[in-house]
């Protein structure tokens, strides 16, 4: 019996994740495939949530809005990185490929031919093992998805009806996130993506996730 329910677990767990997946990767087309109209629509529900936050810290003050999305999403990402990823068998993986790299270089420079064929079969191995780190770094992706980008696209939606939102950067002065900087990206995006790959690095310190 205990092995029955096990397997039953084993069972569920697999297909909540492949239907978590396949939500996750639904929204990614989504924002692609739905139009403007679709990422307003998306928009407008977040905003029963974000809302209230806006009228807490006020209109004048959307980057610390942005910042505190940022935050939600740093720390939502990392420990779902945390705990889908095998970081163990990253790191292991990491290492013998630096390994592998390392001695065919060595082969090619003395060329030993009979160690190139040799580390040639390696090879398809070592594919082996990057194609299943490629698979766990995949899902979390799928995962992240479903929080960061209902809020991404409550963000733009916001912001493209109220654009007055100024802040104040080193070396350029006040401006107005609606700016472009680069292209499309305008000041919000880039102050909402620094300020969570800062806060990203602070969590995945705290939490000792990563360290390849």
């Amino acid at each position: 019996m205990p092995v029955m329910v096990a397997l039953e677990n084993a069972k569920l767990k697999q297909l909540l994740e492949r239907f978590v997946i396949a939500v996750g990767i639904s929204l990614m087309l989504a924002i692609v495939l739905i139009g403007e109209e679709g990422r307003e629509i998306i928009g407008s529900i977040v905003g029963i949530i974000m809302d209230p936050i806006i009228m807490l810290v006020g209109e004048s003050n959307f980057h610390v809005v942005l910042f505190i999305m940022a935050a939600i999403t740093a720390l939502y990402a990392s420990l779902i990185q945390k705990y889908t990823i095998d970081w163990e068998l990253m790191r292991s993986t990491q290492e013998r490929m630096k390994s592998f790299q390392k001695e065919y270089r060595e082969a090619q420079l003395a060329q030993n031919n009979y160690m190139i064929n040799k580390l040639d079969e390696q090879r398809k191995e070592m594919m082996s093992d990057q194609m299943e780190m490629s698979k766990q770094q995949f899902k979390p992706m799928a995962y992240i998805s479903i929080i960061s980008l209902p809020l991404f696209m409550w963000a733009y939606y916001y912001i493209s009806e109220h654009g007055s939102a100024v802040l104040t950067f080193p070396f350029i002065g006040e401006i107005l996130l609606t700016t472009p900087i680069i292209g499309p990206i305008q000041y919000w995006i880039f102050w909402y993506f620094i300020t969570s790959l800062a806060i990203s690095q602070v969590v995945r310190k705290a939490l000792d996730i990563g360290g390849v």
